[in-house]
């Protein structure tokens, strides 16, 4: 009953710290748009330098997981929750480091004027928050609808980023001194779109814990 009670506090800890990382990730994700939106260089450069607090919530949780591991042998459901944890923190600090890249073009841009309303590419961002929420919570929680839920805004945020790309691309055809920074603002638009798939990967572990099979939801 004691290891158990270890097992579970160990579990509780790793799941808390997941929900900071989320929580981390969504913020730098929303403040690098809002960023971008307002050509905030000074803002860009601080969400470059906070990057290494995601890398050490990601790297206490391997460290807990391990201990887990090593003390208390788990089996079954209960060693699949330390490993999914594992890859859930590596999908979130990857979606980090996906913020930061949006930040870069921020800096990259240096204040310069955009040329267009920026209206997809923060609608992309808003959508891919919405995902982050409902993929962690479904980790939560334990609800496969959930993560089947959140899998599914997916389908909004390429098809955003299809019509972004096209707009994008007769710009560049209309005014080839818009290239430079069209291709910046098309990496942004990739950016996002891959802490989409991340955040898609968070509920095909969410869906693999609750089943024991992995569906491949990133269609």
């Amino acid at each position: 009953m004691v290891k158990r009670r270890e097992f579970d506090l160990g579990l509780e800890e790793m799941t808390q710290l997941l929900i900071e990382m989320g929580n981390r990730v969504e913020k730098a994700l929303t403040e690098a748009m809002t960023a971008l939106k307002n050509s905030d260089v000074e803002t860009g450069k601080k969400i470059v330098k906070s990057d290494t607090e995601l890398n050490q919530l990601e790297e206490k949780i391997s460290e807990i997981g391990a201990k887990l591991i090593a003390t208390q042998q788990p089996v079954a459901k209960d060693l699949r929750r330390i490993l999914i944890a594992f890859k859930i923190s590596s999908d979130l600090e990857r979606m980090g480091d996906l913020s930061v890249d949006i930040a870069k073009v921020v800096i990259r841009l240096d204040g310069q004027e955009l040329i267009k309303p920026l209206i997809d590419l923060p609608r992309m961002a808003e959508l891919v928050a919405i995902m982050i929420q409902e993929s962690l919570q479904s980790y939560v929680d334990e609800n496969v609808d959930l993560a089947y839920k959140s899998a599914k805004d997916d389908d909004q945020v390429d098809a955003l980023y299809s019509q972004i790309i096209r707009e994008l691309f007769s710009l560049m055809v209309e005014n080839p001194k818009t290239i430079g920074q069209a291709m910046l603002l098309s990496f942004v638009g990739r950016y996002i779109e891959r802490i989409a798939d991340h955040a898609t990967n968070i509920a095909e572990s969410v869906v693999y814990l609750m089943t024991g099979k992995r569906p491949d939801l990133n269609q």
